[in-house]
């Protein structure tokens, strides 16, 4: 069996026949039970279809297909994407019974691959959160430190992937919900531009800004999965048509970085920033200088507006996306008649989190409130995608930190929903314009990891991964 627990080395593995499907998978089945207890990533692991799809990859194989993608890979899914016959609460009490009558586009490109779904896997509730401390049913915490958060919201999907129970993972970005993880976890995930994926069976939360993306440990392996699961979709009218990604995994050689201009937004360094966080991600622009990239200082004004844009878009999408989960359309069924019955099922069902966010969302959009929020806030999203093309019109991509510091203590702001929300500062202006985005590690600080973000144009994924393979294959050699 390979011993090297990366998408690329199983796939490899399986394809060659030096070890079978069944294998990997009763091995990522020891490491789950092993480790998950004291993690708390999964909220259900998909044991007996495991082995049976282990099967089904093996007897592909053994009839000649020897060359599938993602050959027995294991895969774990954020719980807000829909396996058939499967359980998907999105993280809620609301939906703790709700089991899948289709499965997302994105599970079946998977599977058609060869990978295997191997569990659905702790999250903030319905995708609102930055630590994976609002789901209703558990805390998961960070493999590098247990007392620490795994950021959020697909807290779960990442912390699996850091603590090696699996190579790779999904998740769903709608604020920085992949590259936050990643960040204060050490793994690599990416959010890609928006319409690449299809969300076809995922539970929204943010329509305009959702976007499902791979979490692993390597560049190139986030880029194989990408691979895969990208395309246009005819069930979701926002998906494209693009030319495939050329994955490194498959290119084969590393970009040189002196064909390449990076900027350097000077807003995304704030005060109140962590300066050991600081320290690291000048590091690293100084390993991509290093490298031969001409290093951009530039200015985007108006990045200090996109966190209190965000929290105005989304709030009212989000709104509107959960009205239908009110116990009679989808959820617990609550007690009395209609009106009391509404009030019952989602006063039980939704968490504290989830009924913030509602209320707001449902204000936003209330008569006299509109043109005051919801229109300003999408002015501002017009203007950020003129400053932001601008920029990437001048450079090929501009980098900055993910997060402005590093996993803090379990409990330590969740009665502070402001200073959680700050923490979304620097990802959120990716989903506001459907940019591509990407967390690499670059080191730690205080003992715990640092990403660096790497930003690129619409639809340039291909550009942002091959910097990002660039940096971590000059960071290897430092």
């Amino acid at each position: 069996m390979t011993t090297n627990w990366t998408v690329k080395s199983i796939r490899d593995s399986v394809n060659a026949g030096s070890t079978s499907a069944a294998a990997i998978i009763d091995e990522a089945l020891r490491r789950i039970d092993e480790k998950d207890g004291e993690i708390g990533a999964f909220l259900e692991v998909f044991s007996d279809d495991a082995r049976a799809a282990a099967k089904d990859v093996d007897a592909r194989h053994a009839s000649g297909e020897t060359d599938l993608p993602l050959a027995g890979v294991p895969i774990a899914l954020k719980d807000n994407m829909l396996v058939m016959g499967h359980i998907a609460s999105a993280g809620s009490k609301m939906l703790q019974n709700y089991e899948a009558s289709y499965t997302a586009t994105v599970v079946k490109k998977l599977q058609d691959a060869g990978a295997i779904i191997i569990g659905r896997t702790n999250m903030d509730e319905f995708a609102f959160g930055s630590s994976t401390e609002s789901s209703a049913f558990h805390v998961t915490k960070n493999p590098h430190d247990t007392s620490k958060v795994p950021g959020g919201t697909s807290g779960g999907s990442t912390a699996a992937v850091a603590a090696g129970m699996i190579p790779a993972a999904l998740g769903s970005d709608t604020g920085g919900s992949i590259r936050q993880p990643a960040s204060l976890c050490g793994v690599v995930g990416m959010k890609p531009t928006y319409g690449r994926v299809s969300r076809y069976g995922l539970i929204a939360d943010g329509s305009s800004l959702d976007q499902i993306g791979p979490i692993a440990t390597t560049v190139e392996d986030v880029a194989l999965v990408l691979s895969i699961i990208e395309g246009k979709d005819v069930k979701d009218a926002t998906s494209v048509v693009l030319a495939p990604l050329d994955p490194p995994i498959n290119g084969g050689k590393v970009l040189d970085l002196s064909t390449i201009r990076i900027g350097v937004p000077k807003e995304y360094f704030i005060d109140g920033m962590d300066e050991e966080v600081a320290a690291r991600i000048h590091e690293a622009i100084d390993v991509l200088k290093k490298g031969g990239a001409e290093i951009v200082n530039m200015s985007l004004p108006l990045a200090p507006y996109a966190l209190p844009a965000f929290y105005i878009i989304q709030p009212a999408e989000a709104s509107s996306n959960l009205a239908r989960f009110d116990g009679m359309r989808y959820g617990n069924r609550g007690e009395g008649v209609i009106e009391e019955s509404y009030r019952s099922a989602r006063g039980a069902g939704l968490g504290a989190e989830a009924k913030r966010r509602i209320m707001l969302g449902t204000f936003i959009l209330s008569a006299g409130y509109y043109d005051a929020f919801y229109k300003k806030a999408i002015a501002v999203r017009a203007a950020m995608k003129i400053e932001f093309d601008a920029a990437l019109a001048a450079v090929d991509v501009i980098v900055g930190p993910v997060s402005p510091v590093v996993a803090w203590g379990i409990g330590e702001k969740m009665d502070d929903p402001v200073s959680m929300y700050l923490a979304d500062v620097f990802t959120v202006s990716a989903n506001i314009l459907g940019i591509p985005g990407i967390s690499v590690p670059c080191g730690t600080a205080h003992g715990l990891p640092v990403g660096l973000q790497i930003l690129g144009k619409n639809f340039d994924d291909q550009k942002v991964l091959d910097v990002a393979l660039a940096f971590e294959t000059l960071r290897k050699g430092v």
